[in-house]
């Protein structure tokens, strides 16, 4: 059986119907596929100016799968390695930082039942939660149990 050779278009709109991606994100996959004579940022303007490609749509789908699990700072690392910078990346802060204590809350109540007993219950749930990228200040918070209505946010 003969396999179909698909074009480079083809295959950067069959990634982009499945989900965003950012421009390094889908140049990285398509180079593995780009033959001789094919002119990939030609293609990539194409998608942009065709608004297929956007990154404003990647950073708001991004910020949008991973805020239920992680913190600022993972998150946003994660945007600047797609090649996100400058306003745009701190105009996404700014959002971030104003329901990170109520994420690290609710990801601290997902994974454990119950506050720590002792010192070494402690340190782990506090790992856990630095792992997933959440400040010191909200994960101290999130740590006493303290629900998203009962504290001040200064």
């Amino acid at each position: 059986m003969v396999k179909l050779k698909i074009s480079l278009k083809a295959r950067a709109l069959r990634y982009l119907s499945a989900r965003e991606h950012s421009r390094i994100e889908l140049t990285r996959k398509l180079s593995l596929h780009a033959q001789e004579g094919d002119d990939l940022e030609a293609l990539l303007g194409w998608l942009e100016i065709s608004k297929f490609l956007s990154q404003t749509r990647f950073s708001e789908s991004l910020v949008h799968r991973r805020s239920a699990k992680f913190g600022n700072s993972r998150i946003l690392s994660e945007l600047q390695s797609h090649g996100i910078e400058g306003e745009e990346l701190n105009h996404i802060k700014t959002g971030l930082n104003q329901n990170e204590i109520a994420r690290a809350c609710e990801v601290w109540r997902k994974k454990f039942t119950r506050k720590p007993e002792n010192a070494n219950e402690c340190a782990k749930q506090m790992r856990f939660l630095m792992q997933r990228g959440f400040s010191h200040r909200a994960i101290q918070i999130a740590m006493r149990g303290i629900g998203t209505d009962e504290f001040d946010t200064d």
